[in-house]
């Protein structure tokens, strides 16, 4: 089959900020839709406003009517896909830490490390320390005092499988600092959500181009990177991912339609009550993956 495009948004992002308890989850929503059919789409839930429509007014109760016809004129035509960003955190750390990072970590093609997660996400002060270990932007040397932090939180019920060993741990941030990039970024979950996305638009059956909001985590090196990644994996499939075209979302319509999208079902997977408000044939349409792209998860 040829190439063909999606148009994707977020919500939820909150930069490096990723154990924020205020913004728990993020969506990145993906809509199959041509130009006419998202204008028209749009003008059903405009009413007589002109400017940006945002998620918050759809939420309204007053609006639940045409957030229900929002929802199902997407039926087959969209996808979301949910990461739980404490459970991000968590994830990062083991594939940072215990094994060779690559792009395929936090999505459906790394590694499945089970209980061990659990274990993990919920040490905050641990996690946060992670955090502070990984924010390599300015550093030109390694922090020895977050390196001592970060063991000294280190859970002692991980597994013996599942080492983390101070050189290794050095290794990697020395890496971090150097800008590797062969290291997908380990504080952007945008770049495997985007993975997440064009793998499950291909199926296995086509490829995918993308046109996407502009995002700064989504830079021109990382997505050729995710592309190759992704094309390996893929063979002799058809390369899931050909190309990511960011635009200003006031500037198409579909990515207009895409940010409504997840802001709605972000909110729904922060408040599960509204989720239950909603037909099912609606529920069924803002559920999505989780953050390892394994398990499904219904917001219901």
């Amino acid at each position: 089959m040829s190439d063909f495009e999606i148009a994707c948004d977020e919500s939820g992002f909150s930069g490096t900020n990723l154990l924020d308890p205020a913004a728990p989850v993020i969506t990145h929503a993906s809509v199959d839709l041509s130009i006419p059919e998202a204008v028209e789409l749009l003008g059903g839930v405009r009413a007589r406003t002109t400017k940006e429509y945002k998620s918050n007014r759809l939420l309204r109760p007053d609006q639940r009517a045409a957030l229900e016809r929002f929802l199902i004129a997407l039926d087959g035509r969209a996808h979301v896909h949910v990461i739980d960003k404490t459970t991000y955190v968590a994830t990062r750390v083991l594939e940072l830490f215990t094994g060779e990072p690559s792009y395929g970590d936090g999505t459906r093609l790394g590694r499945d490390f089970g209980a061990s997660i659990d274990v993990l996400r919920f040490r905050t002060e641990f996690l946060r320390a992670f955090l502070v270990l990984t924010r390599t932007k300015r550093l030109r040397l390694l922090d020895h005092e977050a390196i001592d932090r970060f063991f000294a939180l280190l859970p002692s019920e991980l597994p013996d499988e599942l080492p983390i060993e101070r050189s290794r741990v050095e290794e990697i941030v020395l890496r971090l600092i150097e800008d590797d990039p062969a290291i997908p970024p380990p504080l952007e979950p945008l770049v495997p959500a985007l993975a997440e996305t064009a793998l499950f638009w291909s199926a296995g059956q086509r490829s995918v181009a993308v046109v996407h909001d502009e995002q700064s985590a989504l830079t021109r090196h990382r997505v050729a990177r995710l592309a190759s990644y992704l094309a390996a994996s893929a063979v002799p499939a058809l390369p899931p991912l050909v190309g990511v075209r960011q635009v200003d979302s006031r500037h198409d319509p579909r990515v207009q339609v895409a940010d409504l999208l997840a802001g709605v079902a972000r909110r729904a997977a922060e408040v599960p009550e509204l989720a239950k408000t909603l037909r099912a044939e609606c529920r069924g349409l803002i559920s999505g993956s989780d953050v390892a792209g394994i398990q499904p998860r219904r917001l219901s």
